[in-house]
This record gives C-alpha cells, sequence and structure tokens, in this order.
C-alpha cells in the first residue's frame, strides 16, 4: 500500500465517521509566536479548545480530521535513525466537546487492526503524577475493547502532551505501539497550561491525535527504516546519506512555505539544514549537483504535485544562493580557524557545522555546546517543542 493510499485511508476513515477533512495549515503558524514551526496537527486548532474560536461556526463541524504538515528540529542529532524526521506529516482527528475517550480509543483499535490489519504490540496510558491523577478510565476502555492487549503505564514524560510552545492545552495522553515503535498518540486535552507550567481545567475537553504518517508508511511497508518507504526510495538512491535526504526535503517544504536563510529564527533552521546538507554531500563526493538532484526527486513525489508546479524555480534559485555563500563563508572560517579564533564564533560568524570545525582543531565540546544552546535561545529558537519519541 503506498502512502498516498494510507493517508487517503486515514482521511476517509474519519470524514464517514462525522469528521470534516481540513487541509494542512503553513509550515509558519499564522498566530502562535510561541513556535517557529508549526509542529502538531493540532497546533492551528489551539484556539478551539480554549475557547477563543468555535469550531461549529467556522468549519459547521466539531470533530475535524487532517494531514498536517510539521516540523521539529530541537533534536536533530537522531535524525537519520530508523523512525526521526525533521519533516513529517501528522495524521490527526480532533474534537472540540463532542466525543471523548471511548469514541477516540474505538475509533483507533478499529482503524489500526482493521483497516490496515496492523497487530497492536501493546498501549500505555498515563499513571498519574504530581496533581495530575491517573487515567484509570483508558486503561478500563481498552480492556473493554481486547482483554488480551497489554496496557502499559507511565508518566508525565511519556503520557501527557504539550503544550506546543510556552502555554496552551493539555493532557494525558494514551499512545499505541506497533513493531516496536510509537505511531499514534492519544492526547485528551482536558488542561491548560501557563507559562509558569500551572494547570487549571479546560471548560471544554477536547480529543487531539497525532500519528505520523511516515511512520504509519514505515509498519504498513515493512520497511526496516522510514528512509526505505515510498516516500524516500528516489530521493535515497540519489542522496546516499539519510543526512542530506532528510535536510533536503525539510529544507524544500520551509522554502514553500515563505521562509529564506537568515542567522535568526527561522532563517537560522533553515540556513543550518542547507549547510549541514551541503557538508555531507562533499564527504559523498559530491556538491550543490547532488542537492539539486534530490531536491527534483522531492518536488516529484506523487504527493506534492503543487510543488513542482509552482514552487520549484524558486527553490532550486533559494538554495543555490545559499550554497554560494557557504562556500565562501567555509573558505573564510577555516582562515579563521588557523589563526586560533573561538570555533564557537567561527561557527556562528560562517556557519560551519561542529563536525567540520572538529577536523581542523581541539574544541571543548561542552563549552561550545553551552555557548550555542545560549545562542539558539536568543535566537528564539528555545520555543521549538521537544520532540517526542
Amino acid at each position: 500500500m503506498q502512502s498516498e493510499e494510507i493517508r487517503r485511508r486515514f482521511l476517509t476513515f474519519f470524514e464517514k465517521r462525522g469528521h470534516k477533512v481540513i487541509p494542512s495549515a503553513s509550515l509558519v503558524p499564522e498566530n502562535d509566536p510561541s513556535v517557529l514551526f508549526t509542529t502538531a496537527g493540532m497546533q492551528q486548532f489551539k484556539a478551539y479548545y480554549v475557547g477563543k474560536a468555535n469550531a461549529k461556526k467556522d468549519f459547521n463541524a466539531l470533530n475535524l480530521t487532517s494531514s498536517q504538515k510539521c516540523v521539529r528540529t530541537s533534536d536533530i542529532e537522531e535524525v537519520g535513525d530508523e523512525s526521526h524526521l525533521t519533516f513529517f506529516e501528522m495524521l490527526g482527528n480532533f474534537s472540540f466537546g463532542d466525543y471523548w475517550k471511548e469514541e477516540a480509543i474505538r475509533y483507533a483499535y478499529e482503524l489500526i487492526t482493521k483497516d490496515f490489519g496492523l497487530k497492536i504490540d501493546y498501549v500505555s496510558v498515563f499513571s498519574g503524577e504530581g496533581n495530575v491523577p491517573e487515567d484509570i478510565e483508558s486503561a478500563k476502555i481498552w480492556k473493554s475493547i481486547n482483554q488480551d492487549l497489554i496496557i502499559k503505564k507511565f508518566g508525565r514524560k511519556d503520557n501527557f502532551w504539550g503544550p506546543t510552545g510556552a502555554e496552551g492545552p493539555c493532557g494525558p495522553t494514551t499512545e499505541i505501539y506497533v513493531n516496536g515503535i510509537e505511531i499514534w498518540n492519544i492526547v485528551f486535552n482536558e488542561y491548560y497550561q501557563s507559562e509558569d507550567e500551572t494547570l487549571a481545567p479546560l471548560k471544554v475537553k477536547g480529543v487531539d491525535t497525532g500519528m505520523g504518517l511516515e511512520r504509519l508508511v514505515k509498519v504498513i511497508q515493512k520497511a526496516q527504516t522510514v528512509f526505505d518507504t515510498d516516500f524516500f526510495i528516489q530521493i535515497m538512491q540519489i542522496a546516499n546519506s539519510r543526512i542530506i535526504a532528510d535536510h533536503i526535503r525539510t529544507s524544500v517544504f520551509i522554502i514553500s512555505d515563505g521562509v529564506t536563510p537568515s542567522n535568526t529564527g527561522r532563517g537560522y533552521i533553515l540556513r543550518r539544514l542547507l549547510r549541514h546538507a551541503y557538508i555531507h554531500a562533499n564527504k559523498f563526493g559530491g556538491d550543490l549537483i547532488i542537492l539539486n538532484d534530490v531536491i527534483h526527486a522531492v518536488i516529484k513525489h506523487p504527493s506534492y504535485k503543487e510543488l513542482y508546479e509552482f514552487k520549484s524555480p524558486e527553490i532550486f534559485k533559494i538554495v543555490q544562493e545559499e550554497i554560494d555563500k557557504f562556500k565562501i563563508a567555509l573558505e573564510n572560517g577555516l582562515k579563521q580557524l588557523k589563526k586560533g579564533v573561538d570555533p564557537f564564533v567561527v561557527s556562528t560568524s560562517f556557519g560551519l557545522p561542529l563536525e567540520i570545525i572538529e577536523e581542523l582543531v581541539d574544541v571543548d565540546k561542552i563549552k561550545f555546546q553551552k555557548q550555542m544552546e545560549e545562542h539558539r535561545q536568543n535566537s528564539s529558537v528555545a520555543g521549538e517543542q521537544k520532540f517526542k519519541k
């Protein structure tokens, strides 16, 4: 089953059960300055969970479903393993005061086991922590559906989601694991977390689920990693590197939503991704030609026809200009390192990745990482949502 069919089946499943299909929002959040990018499917719906907007009025429905484009970069070092990506699509179903735990869990079980024919390894529920009680109800619902199902209980680190950004709706979760990885996270938004991390009950409880499409495709296609799915087959034949494949794919979508390289915020992340990809291309004896070929493979995927038809000239132009700048910065940065300039200063001034600097001089990595974290905070990168496993 191809990725397009898997996405379609998910959306159709919920559409037949009274959900309105909503298109993906931009990767650049319109009304949420607390994060740099859209990091979850529920982000465009935050106002509906807290009562600032009315879903019935705006969508003529209390239940919605979508496949949302997302970017998460705070755990970028994990990219390249079997399941982590910086750009991915998040499948989700949402309810604003209509159905609750019983329906949400039964929908998920039916879709996973019947429509997709997958076997659930186990599910997890919130064990309770601090002033938030254990989610006994979800565990009972799972057992009523399948008495033999394995249920594990975890605290806030694993089974409590949100908020996206500094504040917002959040709540306990129940998660579904297939083939050893978490593929679906079902969130029961019943609290609002303020910036000081205090929790208050939401006036209207809401369901918010998220399932990474690429991970689901990996499981259904029985691929060894997400890079072995139909999303990446053509890309990997060109890239020969998971880092190049991931970073260029992400960059394409960031650029298509209006972001350009810069030294701060979203532009800083884009610049970092492109330059990191270029360094890896050089390791494989390639250059900008490889990156351009990967871009072409990304925009030619059947799922993203709009990129090829409307965005491709702009994407190629921006990448070309950024790599040309980086070549100059790389040459100047190497000269500064030879003069003994602080590696952190060279990295931030000329955009040289740490891995390149380490090949030339000894680096105090603890000091460097501390300096880099302070720099990221000053660039508003600290607003990125912590990447969930």
